[in-house]
């Protein structure tokens, strides 16, 4: 499963803070990033940041590394003293030492690179400055489901599967619904709960969205299998009305919802 936006916000701001201001070391491993590690070794992060499900790290203002993680890519912190294998596409020391394996984009890429990368995403709500009339304007486009809508990256950047189909179940919108069909009311509800869920993701360092309502408990100590509400849960009762969750295929993916809570 491709890491949705929470996990990339919280993995740049994690990185921004173990490398600080001092000089990276890098290399690779693996030997398939061998160049871009040797351009990066001995250069100061200058800045850090996520957008959508990318991830940038600005190296002495002049080099920008894109990393994408993809289904299986890993971005982890170890011990220095680690030990590395030939799966590791670049490691990097700071204060502990930065793994990267398996991913589906690992480069060095210019400013005019970034621009057309940047360009090609829709609004990410973890984002300054990011405005919802975006992300409102790019549903009332499509025709298609808003279930498949929020896995497009060009209309809003940082959703997977998970919480496409949690945020849905919570504002009570089927997933088949055409997305220029929705009101702007609930555009707009998307928008902030997206936001909203994201922050508390970045924080939590996983998604939890059931309310403490309905679990019972705060978000940081709800069990792994109560904290959410349809996602995987096919058959189960819902947390709110009882009925039997459903389960369906929806841009190439399962999508969860509960009929009784998300009418037509």
């Amino acid at each position: 499963m491709v890491p949705e936006g929470h996990t990339i916000h919280r993995l740049s701001r994690d990185l921004r803070s173990d490398f600080g201001t001092h000089p990276v070391k890098a290399s690779s491993p693996q030997g398939r990033f061998q160049n871009g590690s040797i351009q990066i070794n001995g250069k100061t992060l200058s800045k850090s940041e996520a957008w959508g499900k990318h991830l940038f790290l600005s190296f002495d203002d002049e080099l920008i590394l894109h990393v994408h993680l993809g289904l299986i890519g890993k971005f982890r912190p170890h011990s220095i003293e680690s030990s590395t294998t030939d799966t590791v596409r670049l490691r990097l020391e700071g204060k502990q030492a930065w793994h990267l394996t398996g991913p589906q984009k690992c480069a060095l890429i210019s400013i005019d690179e970034f621009v057309n990368v940047t360009d090609g995403l829709g609004p990410d709500p973890l984002r300054r400055g990011t405005r919802w009339n975006h992300f409102a304007e790019n549903v009332a486009l499509r025709r298609t489901p808003i279930a498949v809508s929020l896995l497009d990256q060009s209309v809003i950047a940082g959703i997977g599967n998970v919480y496409r189909a949690e945020f849905l179940f919570i504002l009570g919108i089927h997933p088949e619904r055409p997305s220029c069909e929705l009101t702007d009311t609930e555009i707009r509800g998307l928008w902030e709960l997206a936001g909203a869920q994201l922050r508390q993701g970045v924080r939590l360092n996983r998604i939890v969205t059931v309310s403490r309502e309905d679990s019972g408990s705060v978000p940081g100590r709800v069990n792994s299998d109560e904290a959410l509400y349809v996602y995987k849960r096919e058959s189960q009762p819902c947390r709110r009305c009882g009925a039997a969750i459903r389960i369906t295929e929806l841009g190439g993916r399962k999508c969860w919802w509960c009929d009784r809570c998300q009418p037509r």
